[in-house]
C-alpha cells in the first residue's frame, strides 16, 4: 500500500498562503463546475444547536484532477468563550484512480480559510469595478481579514472599513490589517454598518449572524456585494430585499444558494421564486455569462462554499508539500 502523507496546519502555513496562484487555482476550479461534468454531492450537514455546532462535509470529483477531496468542517461558534477557535476541520485527499488515501490534511480549517478568501478575490475579479479602490468588510474574524488581504490581490484596494458588533475586536482587526497590508483600515463604529458601506466600492460580509446586517436601501449604485457567511439555512446576513436590488445576482452553486444562501432566504420572503435562473460565478469566470456590463450595477456575489473549491485547494497543498519535502509519511 502507498503511503499517506500526514500534513499539519503549520506545515501548510509554510506553502499555503494566499497568493496570485491560489486565487487562479480556485478560479479554475468554478470554470470547472460550470464547463465539466463535475460530481459534486449536496453537502452533508449536521447541526448540534446546543452548543452552537455545525458540522458540513463536503466533496467534489473534477474531471483531469488526479486526486478528489473530502472536507469535515465544525464551526462552533460558542467556543472563543472557552478560549478555542470557532472553526477547525480536516480534509483527505483521495487518489481518483484507486481511490486510495494520498494526504490527510490536519489543517484546522485553514485550507477551508484560505480557499474562502480566494473564492472573494474572483468574485470581486469579475464583478468589482476595476478601479474598486474602498473596501468595506463586515466582521472582524479570520475571514475579514483574509478576505481584505485577498480583494488586495485582484484589485487596487487603498482603504478599507471594519465593522463588527464587537467594537473592541473590530479595532484590533483593523489596526492589524492596516500593519499588515500596508493601507488605512479603520475601525467604523456604531450599531450597524451603515456608515461602514456607505461610499464603499467592495463589500464583504464575512459573518455567521442569523439576522441580516446589510440592509437593501443602503446599497448605491456600483457597489459589489461579496456576501460568504450563510453556509447554512439558519444564516443570513443580507436582507432578502437586496437580491431583488441588485441589478446582477451570481450564486457559487445555484443548487446551494436556493437551499442555505442568501438568495434562499429572498425565496422564503417571496422576493425570488424557487425556480428562478441566475447566473453562476463559474459560468461568468469561463466566459459564456456576462459579469458587470456596467459601472453603475450593482453586483452581488453569494458565496456558499463549493466542494470543487475543497478539491482544488487540496491538489495544489498536496502539490506543494511534495516539492518543500514537508509533512510525515506514514506506512499503512
Amino acid at each position: 500500500m502507498p503511503d499517506i502523507t500526514i500534513v499539519t496546519e503549520a506545515d501548510l502555513r509554510k506553502t499555503i498562503t494566499l497568493d496570485h496562484e491560489i486565487v487562479d487555482t480556485i478560479e479554475a476550479a468554478f470554470v470547472a463546475l460550470a464547463t465539466k461534468p463535475v460530481a459534486m454531492p449536496p453537502i452533508m450537514r449536521l447541526d448540534i444547536p446546543e452548543h452552537r455546532g455545525e458540522v458540513d462535509v463536503k466533496s467534489a470529483y473534477v474531471p483531469g484532477f488526479s486526486g478528489f477531496a473530502i472536507k469535515v468542517s465544525p464551526g462552533f461558534f460558542d467556543n472563543p468563550k472557552l478560549g478555542l477557535p470557532s472553526v477547525n476541520g480536516l480534509m483527505m485527499l483521495l487518489s481518483s484512480t484507486t481511490g486510495l488515501v494520498e494526504a490527510l490534511f490536519l489543517d484546522n480549517g485553514y485550507l477551508t480559510d484560505v480557499r474562502t478568501a480566494a473564492a472573494g478575490a474572483v468574485a470581486a475579479r469579475h464583478l468589482a469595478r476595476e478601479d474598486a479602490s474602498v473596501a468595506a468588510i463586515l466582521g472582524a474574524g479570520v475571514q475579514a481579514k483574509l478576505q481584505l488581504e485577498a480583494l488586495t490581490l485582484v484589485r487596487p484596494i487603498r482603504e478599507a472599513r471594519i465593522w463588527a458588533r464587537n467594537a473592541e475586536k473590530a479595532s484590533a482587526c483593523a489596526r492589524d490589517l492596516s500593519e499588515r497590508l500596508g493601507i488605512k483600515v479603520e475601525a467604523m463604529p456604531g450599531p450597524d454598518a451603515k456608515e461602514a458601506v456607505t461610499g464603499a466600492d467592495v463589500i464583504v460580509t464575512t459573518t455567521p449572524a442569523e439576522l441580516p446586517i446589510l440592509r437593501a436601501d443602503w446599497l448605491e449604485p456600483g457597489q459589489h456585494v461579496t456576501a460568504m457567511g450563510s453556509d447554512a439555512e439558519h444564516k443570513n446576513e443580507v436582507e432578502p430585499a437586496a437580491i431583488a436590488r441588485a441589478d446582477l445576482y451570481v450564486a457559487d452553486s445555484l443548487a446551494q444558494t436556493r437551499r442555505l444562501g442568501e438568495l434562499h432566504h429572498a425565496i422564503a420572503a417571496g422576493i425570488a421564486a424557487d425556480d428562478q435562473s441566475f447566473a453562476e460565478l463559474g459560468a461568468i469566470a469561463a466566459g459564456t455569462l456576462a459579469g458587470r456590463s456596467s459601472e453603475g450595477q450593482i453586483t452581488l456575489c453569494d458565496l456558499t462554499g463549493t466542494g470543487v473549491q475543497d478539491t482544488a485547494i487540496a491538489t495544489l497543498a498536496f502539490s506543494r508539500v511534495a516539492r518543500a519535502g514537508s509533512g510525515t509519511k506514514f506506512s499503512t
